[in-house]
């Protein structure tokens, strides 16, 4: 809720008091032990230069609200007071390292607690020993599985495809698993919204268009004035909230103002990928440097030129993943080049109308992906492009990540 006060100039006693009213009474700066909890720093929409910020030392002093967040942080402001902040790596890395005192990673599960969790949330334990040995089966999704929500995910679509009479291929890939969950939560928003006017195609580019932008400025939360820059109204959003809970939230702050979000990152990336995708296949030969949105990956329009096929999209899409400091487009990357595929393809025809894919565009992809991982990258970088591969059908994938990584220990 800070970031709706990001035009404001407030004391620190103030914003203390609009979010705690009953706290009128009471002098902040006398109090011997006061503890702010700062939940999501990387939701933060302000700046935050501890460099060049001004000094602020009086509780009552009016400042703007990053000017007082950053005071707060470096100890001029409440000096005795403690303060908690949680954040994404990337957001928490812009704190001076004299202002931190301590710092706590929360891990996801290991690989004990994967398997408790599936037999847990698993009523059939035949069932469950089904969807944790498929699991274990493809190592690049077991790994994913020390994320619990990913283990939610997994859980909610293989119960469905091994627990009952689906056909279709059973999911090897993120992609797959991804898609599968946005195919059957869209078959609910089907059931409980016959009369709805607006295809799935439409809800879905609209959502993806949100996740896109959103993903470009590295914004977890939107607000009302994001949804409207996308064609969603407030009516739109509580009916994409209500009915699908597992992909789109909507929430009430302290004072009941309404924010937005997707129910985790990595769903947020998937819909930001097939809207990437599904708008190319539609555009693709209009001259793209008339849509804003594909600034962020189009870097071939530094030269004025036509992004003409898929694989020109791909690569810029690894270059930009690769340009990225803080690797906020690593998975929007692998779902990016997963939707390029066939099985993926059909998976979709039950979605939208218009789709794509070529052999050749996957083997130039290829081709530059293994181009990339030969220069100097990081460990990180290298392990996502193998990733990446893999996403795409590779069957090597997992010798060459050995490969990687025993030259990396070398």
């Amino acid at each position: 809720e800070l970031n709706l006060m990001k035009e404001q100039k407030l004391s620190l006693v103030e914003v203390v008091h609009v979010f705690f009213m009953e706290m009128k009474e009471m002098d902040i700066s006398r109090l011997e032990k006061v503890l702010f909890i700062f939940d999501g720093l990387d939701e933060c929409r302000f700046p935050l230069d501890f460099q060049n910020t001004v000094r602020v030392c009086n509780v009552t002093e009016s400042a703007p609200v990053d000017v007082l967040l950053i005071n707060l942080i470096k100890g001029n402001l409440l000096p005795s007071a403690l303060i908690w902040i949680t954040s994404r790596p990337a957001a928490a890395d812009q704190i001076p390292s004299e202002c931190v005192h301590r710092v706590t990673e929360v891990r996801g599960f290991n690989d004990p607690q994967k398997e408790e969790y599936f037999r847990k949330r698993i009523s059939d334990q035949n069932l469950a020993n089904k969807i944790i040995t498929h699991l274990k089966s493809l190592r690049s999704l077991y790994i994913m599985c020390h994320i619990p929500v990913f283990c939610w995910i997994s859980a909610a679509v293989l119960e469905r495809m091994l627990g009952e009479a689906v056909s279709g291929e059973i999911p090897k890939t993120l992609t797959q698993m991804y898609t599968h969950l946005l195919i059957i939560q869209t078959n609910i928003i089907r059931e409980k919204y016959l009369q709805n006017q607006e295809s799935d195609e439409e809800m879905l580019l609209k959502l993806g268009k949100l996740a896109f932008q959103q993903l470009e400025k590295q914004n977890l939360i939107f607000y009302e004035e994001d949804l409207r820059e996308c064609g969603i109204d407030v009516t739109e959003a509580a009916v994409y909230s209500g009915v699908c809970t597992q992909i789109f939230r909507e929430e009430f702050g302290l004072h009941q103002s309404k924010v937005y979000c997707f129910v985790h990152l990595s769903i947020q990336e998937h819909l930001a990928a097939l809207y990437v995708h599904l708008t190319f296949m539609k555009e693709q030969r209009k001259v793209l440097k008339q849509n804003q949105v594909w600034r962020i990956l189009l870097n071939v329009l530094k030269q004025n030129q036509v992004c003409r096929t898929l694989s020109d999209v791909h690569r810029s899409a690894v270059d930009q993943a690769l340009d990225s400091q803080t690797g906020h487009l690593d998975l929007f990357l692998r779902f990016l080049l997963g939707l390029s595929l066939e099985s993926n393809q059909k998976l979709l025809h039950s979605l939208i109308t218009q789709t794509g894919s070529s052999s050749q565009n996957k083997e130039e992809t290829v081709q530059y992906i293994m181009k990339k991982i030969s220069e100097d990258l990081s460990t990180e970088k290298s392990i996502n492009l193998l990733h990446c591969l893999n996403e795409l059908g590779c069957v090597s994938v997992e010798y060459q990540k050995e490969a990687v990584l025993l030259s990396i220990q070398l």
